[in-house]
């Protein structure tokens, strides 16, 4: 079916369930749209369920389960409820994420790489490096050049920008402060974004982290066009901890780069109020919502 979408309903101990369903009540998209992967959830949606077993290994099957509809052309997205990815590696699953897991059951070829999106309106960041330990974070000119690469690929055919244009932030305080504070910008992202430029992709940088996400968060509070179309973190929490204080919950992890198209809510499994029906579907609604408005 074209431009259908599976939605996963995410870890059994957590609210993926409950968000699920409560968002499908909300904008209750057509049925030929939706299929559903792991839970029945009884809302006349074609469904898949899985044997839930142990949750790790639940959880994985799910996200299995997805690619292979993928792969087979039978749907053209996936939206995925939280999990655990400590669940995930007690059963044997050693991902530090969804994403992951989404680049090595997808990826074709060497080419196909999974990149980190967060999107809130026109606020959109990218993460360049994800889920590891600070101090082993290693930027490279190849790596900053095939990411941007992929996010400028992605704004011009999914976004329909024509002409966009891509802000980096430096990895050093201060951008560096002209080798006083780190030789990264001069040694590695100025040479990166030179070769963008000369391949025709607009980028800009390296600035200040701290100056750029406050001129962004500027406009973003005032719904005002931002200065630049996305904007390349450097590490996970220099992007993430701007994001969320802007905007709370309220960013769509995308994932781009691959086959597909994936979206999740940025909220996590939330163990501590699992049956409780206080969840907060706002965040899996907005992932529906924008993966449906991509495809």
């Amino acid at each position: 079916m074209k431009n259908k979408i599976a939605i996963t309903t995410g870890d059994p101990l957590g609210i993926g369930e409950e968000i699920t369903y409560k968002a499908l009540l909300e904008l209750r998209p057509p049925r030929e749209k939706i299929v559903i992967i792991g839970k029945d959830l009884g809302l006349n949606y074609d469904t898949i369920e899985l044997k839930q077993n142990d949750v790790g290994r639940y959880c994985f099957e799910m996200l299995h389960m997805a690619c292979d509809l993928a792969h087979l052309g039978q749907i053209q997205g996936i939206v995925t409820a939280p999990v655990s990815k400590e669940q995930l590696n007690k059963s044997g699953y050693h991902y530090s994420g969804q994403t992951e897991i989404l680049e090595k059951l997808l990826s074709k070829n060497d080419d196909e790489k999974a990149e980190m999106l967060f999107i809130a309106n026109e606020l959109r960041v990218l993460l360049l490096t994800r889920h590891l330990p600070l101090k082993n974070i290693e930027i490279t000119e190849d790596m900053i050049i095939s990411k941007v690469q992929r996010l400028n690929k992605f704004l011009k055919e999914k976004c329909n920008i024509q002409y966009p244009k891509i802000a980096l932030c430096a990895l050093n305080p201060h951008a560096g402060e002209n080798g006083i504070l780190g030789h990264e910008e001069i040694d590695t992202i100025i040479p990166a974004v030179q070769k963008l430029n000369q391949l025709g992709i607009f980028a800009y940088g390296p600035y200040s982290a701290d100056g750029l996400f406050s001129n962004a968060g500027k406009k973003y509070l005032q719904n005002k066009k931002p200065d630049y179309d996305a904007i390349v973190a450097m590490y996970h929490d220099q992007g993430l901890c701007a994001v969320k204080a802007l905007t709370g919950n309220d960013a769509v992890n995308t994932t781009i780069g691959l086959s597909v198209i994936r979206t999740s809510p940025s909220s996590g499994t939330a163990y501590d109020i699992k049956g409780k029906n206080i969840a907060n579907p706002d965040g899996m609604i907005d992932a529906i919502r924008l993966l449906l408005k991509l495809i």
